[in-house]
């Protein structure tokens, strides 16, 4: 079983893989996650660390932040993020 720091580890460079244009190097780090739980874990908790890093730099509220960052999802949502 993998730690937490781990899942949350694995699920950032999931992150950095795609966005350098890894998509080989993603994949692989997605199928490394032990079960679908742990993936589901490291993907949240990876969300609520940067938005509570987001918090501490903006001082906005965290409810702000997720109305925000809902409305991002809605204008963006037929776009996948590019590489880069």
């Amino acid at each position: 079983m993998s730690s937490t720091a781990e899942v949350v580890q694995r699920a950032a460079g999931v992150i950095a893989a795609h966005r350098r244009g890894d998509s080989d190097g993603a994949e692989r780090l997605l199928a490394a996650f032990p079960t679908e739980q742990a993936k589901t874990l490291g993907f949240y908790l990876l969300a609520d660390l940067a938005l509570g890093l987001v918090r501490a730099q903006t001082g906005q509220s965290m409810d702000d932040l997720v109305q925000e960052l809902s409305l991002h999802l809605a204008n963006g949502a037929d776009q996948p993020p590019t590489p880069g």
